[in-house]
């Protein structure tokens, strides 16, 4: 399976809007609880993070990775894929091009906060090479009112 990577463009929003909304549907895998319209996502998702790149195959949006500056060459990352036609390896492919980007503007790292429930999430940063950093206690409240604690995980570029 041949993978494409490349930066997002507003003509990818409607498709990156189903994969996300798919996910969210699915629930354990985001801290996202409420589905995004298209303006919604591009406002966040496009026009806000500094990094954002989707994966293809065959012309067709397989995932899609956000990464957000939080501080001086620290960037926060987000990353969604496929759930209804998943695409092994796609993760990857895009983490190869979001890291390459991350680096040229100057970056030294890249972390991510997961909940622990989030056990794909978990593996996948691990897989990356992410390095456990620190727990953020009671960081993060869902729509039920449950308060859980996000892992943060890092990357050194």
């Amino acid at each position: 399976m041949t993978f494409e990577t490349r930066d997002m463009q507003r003509g990818d929003v409607a498709a990156c809007v189903e994969i996300i909304n798919h996910i969210i549907s699915l629930g354990g895998s985001t801290a996202h609880e409420d589905a995004f319209d298209e303006a919604g996502f591009a406002d966040h998702y496009f026009e806000e993070p500094e990094v954002a790149n989707v994966v293809l195959i065959d012309g067709r949006i397989v995932g899609f990775q956000a990464a957000f500056e939080i501080e001086t060459g620290v960037y926060s990352i987000g990353s969604f894929t496929d759930q209804k036609h998943p695409a092994r390896g796609s993760g990857a492919a895009l983490f190869a091009k979001t890291q390459t980007d991350c680096r040229s503007l100057g970056g030294s790292s890249i972390i991510a906060k997961i909940t622990p429930d989030n056990i794909g999430g978990l593996a996948y940063y691990s897989k990356m090479g992410f390095q456990p950093d620190t727990t953020l206690p009671n960081h993060f409240t869902r729509n039920s009112g449950k308060v859980v604690d996000r892992i943060v995980t890092r990357f050194i570029l």
